[in-house]
Protein backbone atom coordinates (compact mmCIF):
# COMPACT_ATOMS: atom_id res chain seq x y z
CA UNK A 1 0.00 0.00 0.00
CA UNK A 2 0.83 3.69 -0.31
CA UNK A 3 0.96 5.19 3.35
CA UNK A 4 0.25 8.95 3.91
CA UNK A 5 0.61 10.80 7.36
CA UNK A 6 -0.83 13.64 7.73
CA UNK A 7 1.77 16.04 9.56
CA UNK A 8 0.92 19.75 8.62
CA UNK A 9 -0.66 21.50 11.24
CA UNK A 10 -0.04 24.66 13.57
CA UNK A 11 -1.22 23.23 16.96
CA UNK A 12 -2.26 26.59 18.12
CA UNK A 13 -3.74 24.49 21.35
CA UNK A 14 -0.33 23.70 22.38
CA UNK A 15 0.89 27.18 22.64
CA UNK A 16 4.48 26.57 21.59
CA UNK A 17 6.92 27.32 19.09
CA UNK A 18 8.15 23.43 18.46
CA UNK A 19 5.29 22.02 15.76
CA UNK A 20 2.73 19.85 17.03
CA UNK A 21 4.06 16.48 15.76
CA UNK A 22 7.68 17.26 17.05
CA UNK A 23 6.33 17.17 20.64
CA UNK A 24 7.80 14.22 22.97
CA UNK A 25 5.33 11.00 23.86
CA UNK A 26 7.65 8.77 25.50
CA UNK A 27 11.08 10.89 24.56
CA UNK A 28 10.07 10.48 20.67
CA UNK A 29 8.10 13.45 18.47
CA UNK A 30 4.61 11.44 18.52
CA UNK A 31 5.03 11.74 14.12
CA UNK A 32 8.03 9.01 14.72
CA UNK A 33 5.67 6.75 16.55
CA UNK A 34 3.49 6.74 13.47
CA UNK A 35 6.86 6.27 11.17
CA UNK A 36 7.85 3.25 13.05
CA UNK A 37 4.18 1.69 12.99
CA UNK A 38 3.46 2.77 9.15
CA UNK A 39 7.27 1.40 8.73
CA UNK A 40 6.35 -2.00 10.24
CA UNK A 41 3.55 -2.60 7.34
CA UNK A 42 5.83 -2.33 4.77
CA UNK A 43 4.82 0.35 2.33
CA UNK A 44 5.31 0.75 -1.34
CA UNK A 45 5.63 4.57 -0.94
CA UNK A 46 5.57 6.72 2.72
CA UNK A 47 4.55 10.19 2.50
CA UNK A 48 4.70 12.94 5.25
CA UNK A 49 2.49 15.47 4.28
CA UNK A 50 4.39 18.70 6.14
CA UNK A 51 3.58 22.70 6.60
CA UNK A 52 3.78 23.94 9.77
CA UNK A 53 7.45 24.57 10.97
CA UNK A 54 8.27 22.76 7.96
CA UNK A 55 11.99 22.55 8.09
CA UNK A 56 11.78 21.31 11.64
CA UNK A 57 10.02 18.13 10.27
CA UNK A 58 12.07 17.39 7.63
CA UNK A 59 15.38 17.46 9.72
CA UNK A 60 14.16 15.68 12.46
CA UNK A 61 12.38 12.60 10.68
CA UNK A 62 14.69 12.42 7.84
CA UNK A 63 14.85 9.03 6.17
CA UNK A 64 15.34 7.22 2.48
CA UNK A 65 12.63 5.80 2.55
CA UNK A 66 10.34 9.35 3.42
CA UNK A 67 8.78 11.32 0.65
CA UNK A 68 7.88 14.91 1.64
CA UNK A 69 5.28 16.95 0.53
CA UNK A 70 4.47 20.61 1.35
CA UNK A 71 1.14 21.58 2.07
CA UNK A 72 0.71 25.42 1.82
CA UNK A 73 -1.76 26.88 2.98
CA UNK A 74 -3.08 23.77 5.26
CA UNK A 75 -6.48 24.28 3.96
CA UNK A 76 -7.85 20.72 5.65
CA UNK A 77 -7.60 17.35 5.46
CA UNK A 78 -8.42 16.58 1.93
CA UNK A 79 -6.18 19.17 0.12
CA UNK A 80 -3.45 17.71 2.74
CA UNK A 81 -3.59 14.41 0.55
CA UNK A 82 -4.45 16.53 -2.57
CA UNK A 83 -0.58 17.09 -2.21
CA UNK A 84 0.80 13.89 -1.83
CA UNK A 85 -1.46 12.58 -5.07
CA UNK A 86 1.44 13.03 -7.70
CA UNK A 87 3.42 10.48 -5.19
CA UNK A 88 1.19 7.56 -4.93
CA UNK A 89 0.95 4.11 -6.60
CA UNK A 90 -1.80 3.71 -8.61
CA UNK A 91 -1.69 -0.29 -8.34
CA UNK A 92 -2.01 -0.26 -4.37
CA UNK A 93 -4.54 1.18 -1.87
CA UNK A 94 -3.70 4.17 0.12
CA UNK A 95 -3.90 4.55 3.90
CA UNK A 96 -4.44 7.88 5.39
CA UNK A 97 -2.56 7.98 9.11
CA UNK A 98 -2.44 11.26 10.84
CA UNK A 99 0.96 12.23 12.88
CA UNK A 100 -0.52 13.91 15.76
CA UNK A 101 -1.91 10.25 16.25
CA UNK A 102 0.90 8.48 17.98
CA UNK A 103 -0.25 5.37 19.16
CA UNK A 104 -2.39 3.44 15.88
CA UNK A 105 -1.07 0.02 16.43
CA UNK A 106 -0.18 -1.78 12.97
CA UNK A 107 -2.37 -5.11 13.70
CA UNK A 108 -5.40 -2.36 13.65
CA UNK A 109 -4.13 -0.61 10.43
CA UNK A 110 -3.40 -4.26 8.87
CA UNK A 111 -7.08 -5.43 9.49
CA UNK A 112 -9.06 -2.67 8.59
CA UNK A 113 -6.38 -2.78 5.10
CA UNK A 114 -7.44 -6.58 5.02
CA UNK A 115 -10.73 -5.83 5.21
CA UNK A 116 -11.11 -3.05 2.14
CA UNK A 117 -8.87 -5.25 0.55
CA UNK A 118 -8.25 -3.53 -3.00
CA UNK A 119 -12.18 -1.87 -4.05
CA UNK A 120 -13.26 -0.98 -1.03
CA UNK A 121 -13.29 2.16 1.12
CA UNK A 122 -12.03 1.21 4.85
CA UNK A 123 -12.76 3.86 7.66
CA UNK A 124 -11.61 2.94 10.91
CA UNK A 125 -14.09 4.15 13.67
CA UNK A 126 -14.67 3.93 17.52
CA UNK A 127 -17.88 4.07 19.57
CA UNK A 128 -17.78 6.67 22.41
CA UNK A 129 -19.56 7.68 24.83
CA UNK A 130 -19.11 11.31 24.60
CA UNK A 131 -18.29 11.80 20.83
CA UNK A 132 -18.39 15.71 21.02
CA UNK A 133 -15.50 17.44 18.69
CA UNK A 134 -15.72 14.27 16.60
CA UNK A 135 -17.23 13.29 13.00
CA UNK A 136 -20.10 11.09 13.14
CA UNK A 137 -20.65 7.99 11.25
CA UNK A 138 -23.94 8.58 9.00
CA UNK A 139 -25.41 4.90 8.54
CA UNK A 140 -28.63 3.92 6.82
CA UNK A 141 -29.58 0.06 7.04
CA UNK A 142 -26.33 -0.71 8.57
CA UNK A 143 -24.31 0.60 5.59
CA UNK A 144 -21.91 4.13 6.23
CA UNK A 145 -23.68 6.58 3.71
CA UNK A 146 -21.38 10.17 4.79
CA UNK A 147 -19.66 11.41 7.56
CA UNK A 148 -20.41 14.61 9.41
CA UNK A 149 -18.66 17.07 11.13
CA UNK A 150 -19.51 18.39 14.93
CA UNK A 151 -19.40 22.19 13.10
CA UNK A 152 -21.91 20.89 10.50
CA UNK A 153 -24.08 18.49 12.20
CA UNK A 154 -28.14 18.47 13.33
CA UNK A 155 -29.36 17.38 16.67
CA UNK A 156 -29.97 13.97 15.69
CA UNK A 157 -26.61 13.40 13.61
CA UNK A 158 -24.98 14.80 16.70
CA UNK A 159 -26.55 12.33 18.48
CA UNK A 160 -24.97 9.21 16.85
CA UNK A 161 -21.90 7.78 19.14
CA UNK A 162 -19.90 5.97 16.01
CA UNK A 163 -17.00 8.84 15.43
CA UNK A 164 -14.62 8.93 12.39
CA UNK A 165 -11.11 8.44 13.82
CA UNK A 166 -9.73 10.33 10.39
CA UNK A 167 -7.76 7.05 9.50
CA UNK A 168 -9.23 5.88 5.87
CA UNK A 169 -7.93 3.37 3.13
CA UNK A 170 -9.07 3.22 -0.35
CA UNK A 171 -8.39 2.33 -3.62
CA UNK A 172 -6.32 4.87 -5.15
CA UNK A 173 -7.37 5.75 -8.44
CA UNK A 174 -10.79 6.18 -7.16
CA UNK A 175 -9.22 8.67 -4.59
CA UNK A 176 -7.80 10.63 -6.44
CA UNK A 177 -10.85 11.21 -8.36
CA UNK A 178 -12.99 12.11 -5.02
CA UNK A 179 -10.39 14.52 -4.05
CA UNK A 180 -10.41 16.59 -7.58
CA UNK A 181 -14.00 17.24 -6.99
CA UNK A 182 -14.34 18.02 -3.36
CA UNK A 183 -15.60 21.79 -2.18
CA UNK A 184 -15.05 23.95 0.65
CA UNK A 185 -18.67 24.67 1.26
CA UNK A 186 -18.55 24.10 5.09
CA UNK A 187 -18.46 26.07 8.41
CA UNK A 188 -14.40 26.24 8.27
CA UNK A 189 -13.75 26.42 4.55
CA UNK A 190 -12.02 23.61 4.17
CA UNK A 191 -11.72 20.52 2.03
CA UNK A 192 -12.90 17.61 4.33
CA UNK A 193 -11.23 14.27 3.53
CA UNK A 194 -14.50 12.69 5.00
CA UNK A 195 -16.63 14.18 2.06
CA UNK A 196 -15.22 11.45 -0.14
CA UNK A 197 -17.48 8.95 1.31
CA UNK A 198 -20.50 10.64 -0.42
CA UNK A 199 -18.30 9.93 -2.82
CA UNK A 200 -17.50 6.69 -2.37
CA UNK A 201 -21.31 5.98 -2.34
CA UNK A 202 -22.31 8.08 -5.51
CA UNK A 203 -20.21 5.36 -6.72
CA UNK A 204 -21.89 2.35 -5.46
CA UNK A 205 -18.58 1.28 -3.78
CA UNK A 206 -18.37 -0.89 -1.02
CA UNK A 207 -17.40 0.96 2.46
CA UNK A 208 -16.85 -1.25 5.50
CA UNK A 209 -15.14 -0.16 8.72
CA UNK A 210 -13.22 -1.54 11.65
CA UNK A 211 -12.51 -0.76 14.94
CA UNK A 212 -8.94 -0.54 16.82
CA UNK A 213 -7.79 -3.52 19.19
CA UNK A 214 -7.60 -0.62 21.93
CA UNK A 215 -9.64 2.32 22.10
CA UNK A 216 -6.95 4.45 23.23
CA UNK A 217 -5.27 3.94 19.80
CA UNK A 218 -6.81 6.56 18.02
CA UNK A 219 -6.27 9.16 20.70
CA UNK A 220 -4.90 12.39 19.16
CA UNK A 221 -3.09 15.16 20.66
CA UNK A 222 -4.26 18.85 20.47
CA UNK A 223 -3.15 20.55 23.23
CA UNK A 224 -0.37 19.53 26.80
CA UNK A 225 -3.31 18.17 28.84
CA UNK A 226 -4.19 15.55 26.00
CA UNK A 227 -0.25 14.90 25.47
CA UNK A 228 0.40 14.42 28.87
CA UNK A 229 -2.97 12.34 29.29
CA UNK A 230 -1.87 10.27 25.85
CA UNK A 231 1.95 9.89 28.38
CA UNK A 232 -0.03 8.13 30.78
CA UNK A 233 -1.17 5.33 28.82
CA UNK A 234 1.55 4.69 27.15
CA UNK A 235 3.89 4.41 30.46
CA UNK A 236 0.85 2.47 32.25
CA UNK A 237 0.60 -0.06 29.05
CA UNK A 238 4.88 -0.32 29.08
CA UNK A 239 5.06 -0.99 33.10
CA UNK A 240 1.81 -3.87 32.48
CA UNK A 241 4.00 -5.41 30.39
CA UNK A 242 7.15 -5.38 32.63
CA UNK A 243 5.16 -6.55 35.62
CA UNK A 244 3.36 -9.67 33.14
CA UNK A 245 7.20 -10.36 32.90
CA UNK A 246 8.21 -10.53 36.40
CA UNK A 247 9.94 -7.67 37.06
CA UNK A 248 10.18 -6.00 40.16
CA UNK A 249 8.52 -1.82 40.84
CA UNK A 250 8.48 -0.23 43.76
CA UNK A 251 5.21 1.95 42.43
CA UNK A 252 4.29 1.06 38.82
CA UNK A 253 3.28 4.42 38.21
CA UNK A 254 6.48 5.78 39.05
CA UNK A 255 8.56 4.76 36.11
CA UNK A 256 8.77 6.04 32.69
CA UNK A 257 10.65 4.62 29.87
CA UNK A 258 11.07 6.47 27.19
CA UNK A 259 12.06 3.57 24.70
CA UNK A 260 12.98 0.19 25.33
CA UNK A 261 13.57 -1.51 28.81
CA UNK A 262 14.69 -5.21 28.39
CA UNK A 263 15.06 -6.88 31.76
CA UNK A 264 16.03 -10.66 33.02
CA UNK A 265 14.41 -12.48 35.77
CA UNK A 266 14.54 -11.11 39.38
CA UNK A 267 14.79 -7.60 38.55
CA UNK A 268 13.91 -4.82 40.68
CA UNK A 269 13.20 -0.51 40.10
CA UNK A 270 12.62 1.69 42.56
CA UNK A 271 10.52 4.59 42.13
CA UNK A 272 11.34 7.70 40.18
CA UNK A 273 13.78 5.71 37.63
CA UNK A 274 13.48 7.41 34.13
CA UNK A 275 14.83 4.50 31.39
CA UNK A 276 15.79 6.13 28.12
CA UNK A 277 17.24 4.66 24.58
CA UNK A 278 17.97 1.22 24.69
CA UNK A 279 18.67 -0.34 27.93
CA UNK A 280 19.48 -4.04 28.70
CA UNK A 281 18.94 -4.97 32.59
CA UNK A 282 20.04 -8.46 33.26
CA UNK A 283 18.71 -11.07 35.70
CA UNK A 284 19.20 -9.82 39.54
CA UNK A 285 19.41 -6.02 38.68
CA UNK A 286 19.08 -3.46 41.09
CA UNK A 287 18.09 -0.06 40.44
CA UNK A 288 17.03 2.28 43.48
CA UNK A 289 15.16 5.14 43.06
CA UNK A 290 15.77 8.56 41.45
CA UNK A 291 18.30 6.98 38.65
CA UNK A 292 17.94 8.06 35.42
CA UNK A 293 19.55 5.31 33.00
CA UNK A 294 19.73 5.92 28.85
CA UNK A 295 21.49 3.87 26.25
CA UNK A 296 22.99 0.94 29.42
CA UNK A 297 23.49 -2.27 29.58
CA UNK A 298 23.97 -3.20 33.13
CA UNK A 299 24.70 -7.05 33.69
CA UNK A 300 24.08 -9.73 36.11
CA UNK A 301 23.41 -9.11 39.93
CA UNK A 302 24.69 -5.36 39.34
CA UNK A 303 23.34 -2.87 42.17
CA UNK A 304 22.72 0.98 40.77
CA UNK A 305 22.06 3.02 44.12
CA UNK A 306 19.91 6.13 44.09
CA UNK A 307 20.55 9.21 42.34
CA UNK A 308 22.66 7.90 39.84
CA UNK A 309 22.63 9.40 36.15
CA UNK A 310 24.02 6.78 33.70
CA UNK A 311 24.61 7.16 30.31
CA UNK A 312 25.54 4.92 27.39
CA UNK A 313 27.66 2.89 30.05
CA UNK A 314 28.66 -1.00 30.06
CA UNK A 315 28.33 -2.02 33.42
CA UNK A 316 29.33 -5.38 34.46
CA UNK A 317 28.05 -8.12 36.74
CA UNK A 318 28.32 -7.80 40.30
CA UNK A 319 29.01 -4.29 40.28
CA UNK A 320 27.82 -1.42 42.96
CA UNK A 321 27.33 2.19 40.91
CA UNK A 322 26.41 5.16 43.48
CA UNK A 323 24.57 6.80 44.91
CA UNK A 324 25.15 9.93 43.31
CA UNK A 325 27.49 8.90 40.40
CA UNK A 326 27.91 9.88 36.84
CA UNK A 327 28.70 7.62 34.04
CA UNK A 328 29.39 9.21 30.58
CA UNK A 329 29.45 7.66 27.15
CA UNK A 330 32.02 4.94 27.19
CA UNK A 331 32.28 4.28 30.60
CA UNK A 332 33.29 0.48 30.35
CA UNK A 333 32.95 -1.34 33.99
CA UNK A 334 34.04 -4.55 34.07
CA UNK A 335 32.89 -7.08 36.80
CA UNK A 336 32.53 -6.32 40.70
CA UNK A 337 33.83 -2.83 40.18
CA UNK A 338 32.37 -0.05 42.76
CA UNK A 339 31.81 3.14 41.75
CA UNK A 340 30.69 5.31 44.62
CA UNK A 341 29.11 8.51 45.29
CA UNK A 342 30.25 11.74 43.64
CA UNK A 343 32.26 9.84 40.91
CA UNK A 344 32.75 10.63 37.39
CA UNK A 345 33.39 7.84 34.80
CA UNK A 346 33.82 9.54 31.54
CA UNK A 347 34.84 7.15 28.51
CA UNK A 348 37.29 4.89 30.30
CA UNK A 349 37.37 1.16 31.07
CA UNK A 350 37.78 -0.10 34.21
CA UNK A 351 38.73 -3.89 34.57
CA UNK A 352 37.33 -6.40 37.48
CA UNK A 353 37.20 -5.48 41.07
CA UNK A 354 38.56 -1.99 41.37
CA UNK A 355 37.28 0.64 42.88
CA UNK A 356 36.68 4.56 43.52
CA UNK A 357 34.67 5.15 46.12
CA UNK A 358 34.43 8.57 46.49
CA UNK A 359 35.01 12.31 44.65
CA UNK A 360 36.44 10.97 41.71
CA UNK A 361 36.66 11.90 38.11
CA UNK A 362 38.35 8.96 35.48
CA UNK A 363 38.15 10.42 31.78
CA UNK A 364 39.91 8.88 29.15
CA UNK A 365 42.37 6.04 31.22
CA UNK A 366 42.25 2.25 30.92
CA UNK A 367 41.85 1.16 34.58
CA UNK A 368 43.48 -2.62 35.29
CA UNK A 369 41.90 -4.79 37.79
CA UNK A 370 42.19 -4.16 41.45
CA UNK A 371 43.21 -0.71 41.62
CA UNK A 372 41.92 1.89 44.31
CA UNK A 373 41.34 5.29 43.19
CA UNK A 374 41.16 7.55 46.37
CA UNK A 375 39.06 10.37 47.19
CA UNK A 376 39.50 13.60 45.05
CA UNK A 377 42.03 11.41 42.30
CA UNK A 378 41.81 13.25 38.96
CA UNK A 379 42.76 12.31 35.67
CA UNK A 380 43.62 15.14 33.84
CA UNK A 381 42.76 14.47 30.66
CA UNK A 382 42.21 17.67 29.13
CA UNK A 383 45.13 20.37 27.95
CA UNK A 384 42.06 22.94 26.70
CA UNK A 385 42.50 21.70 22.99
CA UNK A 386 42.84 17.92 23.28
CA UNK A 387 42.50 15.05 25.00
CA UNK A 388 45.02 12.44 26.51
CA UNK A 389 44.77 8.86 27.47
CA UNK A 390 45.83 7.85 31.50
CA UNK A 391 47.10 3.94 31.58
CA UNK A 392 46.66 2.46 35.18
CA UNK A 393 48.09 -0.91 34.98
CA UNK A 394 46.79 -3.61 37.98
CA UNK A 395 46.80 -3.47 41.91
CA UNK A 396 48.13 0.21 41.87
CA UNK A 397 46.88 2.34 44.74
CA UNK A 398 46.28 6.24 44.06
CA UNK A 399 45.76 8.00 46.79
CA UNK A 400 43.75 10.62 48.17
CA UNK A 401 43.93 13.97 46.24
CA UNK A 402 46.16 13.20 43.39
CA UNK A 403 45.94 14.39 39.88
CA UNK A 404 47.36 12.63 37.03
CA UNK A 405 48.13 14.24 33.98
CA UNK A 406 47.74 12.60 30.83
CA UNK A 407 49.53 11.35 28.85
CA UNK A 408 50.40 9.52 31.92
CA UNK A 409 50.93 5.66 32.74
CA UNK A 410 51.29 4.32 36.25
CA UNK A 411 53.08 0.82 36.28
CA UNK A 412 51.44 -2.29 37.87
CA UNK A 413 51.78 -2.51 41.50
CA UNK A 414 52.32 1.26 42.03
CA UNK A 415 51.37 3.32 44.97
CA UNK A 416 51.03 6.97 44.06
CA UNK A 417 51.18 9.06 47.60
CA UNK A 418 48.49 11.05 48.48
CA UNK A 419 48.68 14.88 47.02
CA UNK A 420 50.58 13.92 44.07
CA UNK A 421 50.75 15.55 40.93
CA UNK A 422 51.45 13.11 38.27
CA UNK A 423 52.87 14.28 34.85
CA UNK A 424 55.56 11.46 34.36
CA UNK A 425 54.98 7.87 34.49
CA UNK A 426 55.06 6.01 37.38
CA UNK A 427 57.38 2.98 37.59
CA UNK A 428 55.78 -0.33 38.90
CA UNK A 429 56.01 -1.87 42.10
CA UNK A 430 57.05 1.35 43.61
CA UNK A 431 56.32 4.27 45.78
CA UNK A 432 55.72 7.80 43.77
CA UNK A 433 54.96 11.16 45.62
CA UNK A 434 55.27 14.52 44.25
CA UNK A 435 54.98 16.85 47.53
CA UNK A 436 56.56 20.40 48.74
CA UNK A 437 57.95 20.21 51.59
CA UNK A 438 56.19 21.40 54.97
CA UNK A 439 56.85 24.08 56.84
CA UNK A 440 55.72 25.45 60.03
CA UNK A 441 56.16 29.11 60.41
CA UNK A 442 56.10 29.81 64.66
CA UNK A 443 54.60 33.18 65.89
CA UNK A 444 52.56 33.83 62.99
CA UNK A 445 49.48 35.59 63.14
CA UNK A 446 46.52 35.61 60.90
CA UNK A 447 45.60 38.39 59.40
CA UNK A 448 42.69 40.81 60.59
CA UNK A 449 40.16 42.93 59.37
CA UNK A 450 40.92 46.52 59.77
CA UNK A 451 37.89 49.04 61.02
CA UNK A 452 37.33 51.97 58.29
Amino acid sequence: MNIVILAAGMGKRMHSSIPKVLHLLAGKPLLEHVVTTARALNPEKLIVVYGHGGEQVRQRMAGADLTFVKQEPQMGTGHAVMQALPELDESVPTLILYGDVPMIGASSLAHLASLAGSDKLGILTVDMQNPAGYGRIIRENGRIRRIVEQKDGNEKELAVTEINTGIMVAPTVPLKRWLSSLGNDNAQGEYYLTDIVARAVDDGMEIVSGQPDKGWETMGVNSKKQLAELERIYQDNIVSSLLEKGVGLADPARVDVRGSLRCGRDVFIDVNCVFEGEVVLGDGVTVGPNCVIRNCSIEANAEIRPFCHLDGAKIGAGSLVGPYARLRPGADLGEEVHIGNFVEIKNSRIASQSKANHLAYVGDSSVGSRVNIGAGAITCNYDGANKHKTIIEDDVFIGTNCELVAPVRVGSGATIGAGTTLTKDAPPGSLTVSRARQTTINDWKRPVKTKK
